[in-house]
């Protein structure tokens, strides 16, 4: 209901009626996994230097459809940053421009339904740019599969400590972790868990 209320004045504010597709009512069974890279963990300063993503359709990964772009950032690199994602400025020197990026990420995503790890902070990433291009902000529904996992174990082992590093997740559900840790590994790595997890009998994803 909050959702629905929230799109309602977020459509108002489009500026480009070209994608007011977005606000269209999604397909059920169909889902966009995502990840992104940045030079620092802070949205208001950081910027985006890879996006990586796939499409789920009826429990499997469109894997012909991946998306996969790197960004030229405007802020430095940060140093702790690139021990997580292993991307140094000279490996972006062939990056493209944020703005085309993001129209393009946007015409890949449509009105699908949004799936990551963390996502809130991959959304307010790509907020960052797309509300200034086009007013709004991203209407589409999400799934965290941090808090559908917690709510799978914690069935299982009430008022137990939930462990949500991805790592762990990976682990306990017996999924094979798939080389470095980038934008377009974890989208995949995250489609899996999401795909695995919603197959469980007692899991609902509304």
């Amino acid at each position: 209901m909050f959702k629905s209320i929230s799109n309602y004045f977020n459509k108002k504010n489009l500026r480009d009626e070209k994608y007011a597709y977005l606000f269209d009512k999604t397909d059920l069974d169909e889902y966009v996994c995502f990840d992104c890279e940045t030079t620092g963990l802070d949205p208001k300063v950081d910027d985006i230097i890879s996006i990586g993503a796939v499409i789920i359709k009826d429990n499997t990964i469109v894997s012909s459809k991946k998306f996969v772009k790197f960004v030229k950032p405007k802020t430095k690199l940060q140093a702790e940053a690139i021990k997580i994602h292993h991307i140094r400025e000279c490996d972006l020197e062939e990056a493209e421009d944020i703005d085309d990026v993001i129209e393009e990420f946007i015409d890949y995503i449509g009105n699908r339904t949004l799936v990551g790890y963390y996502l809130e902070f991959d959304i307010a990433m790509i907020n960052k740019y797309l509300k200034p291009k086009l007013g709004i902000t991203l209407p589409n529904k999400t799934h965290e599969v941090s808090a559908i996992y917690y709510d799978y174990k914690i069935e299982k082992i009430p008022q137990g400590n939930i462990d949500l590093r991805f790592d762990t997740i990976m682990q306990d559900l017996e999924i094979p972790i798939m080389g470095k840790h980038d934008a377009y590994n974890d989208a995949l790595m995250t489609s899996l868990i999401f795909i695995k997890l919603k197959n469980f009998p007692k899991v609902k994803i509304s």
